[in-house]
């Protein structure tokens, strides 16, 4: 039962966060890919994966979507070794963004749009940049609410057990 309220929960985050008007790649997608699994394993991943299948199957889908699951699943996997404490998982994260903005431009690039060749492919990643930088501000905006509300049930948790 807690999975299928966690995946609610992470449904309902997802979707809020890209249905809502955003500027481009500002969104929880990248913090929830690292802190989901962070924090309630790996076996979690897949919630993340149905719930970005799920929005993309209202908003669209496009080419580089196995590129955008492929980051989702890796930055989850690596999440696990970037839990020792609050920083350091939100350096994870924003790992995680750079994660994302390696293999999703690398994706576009393979898809033709800027060439086969190494112009094409350094220009791929220049273009990207301010989408980069969307991720990161989002990725991190992101991350000190879940670190946030992660603080808050852990100290009134442990104020109900006293």
């Amino acid at each position: 039962m807690n999975y299928l309220k966690i995946a609610f929960g992470v449904l309902i985050a997802l979707s809020a966060s890209r249905f809502i008007p955003h500027p481009p790649n500002f969104t929880s997608l990248l913090a929830l890919s690292f802190y989901i699994p962070a924090v309630f394993g790996i076996r979690f991943i897949p919630i993340v994966v149905l719930a970005l299948l799920f929005t993309d199957l209202i908003i669209g889908f496009h080419s580089t979507m196995f590129f955008t699951m492929g980051s989702v699943v890796l930055i989850g996997i690596m999440s696990k070794f970037f839990n020792k404490s609050m920083l350091i998982r939100i350096f994870g994260a924003l790992g995680g963004a750079l994660i994302f903005y390696i293999l999703t431009n690398f994706g576009v690039w393979l898809s033709g749009t800027y060439g086969y060749t190494l112009v094409g492919l350094t220009n791929c990643y220049v273009l990207a940049l301010p989408f980069f930088g969307y991720s990161i501000i989002s990725t991190l905006f992101f991350s000190v609410i879940i670190e946030s509300v992660f603080k808050f049930f852990q100290k009134n948790l442990f104020n109900l057990i006293k």
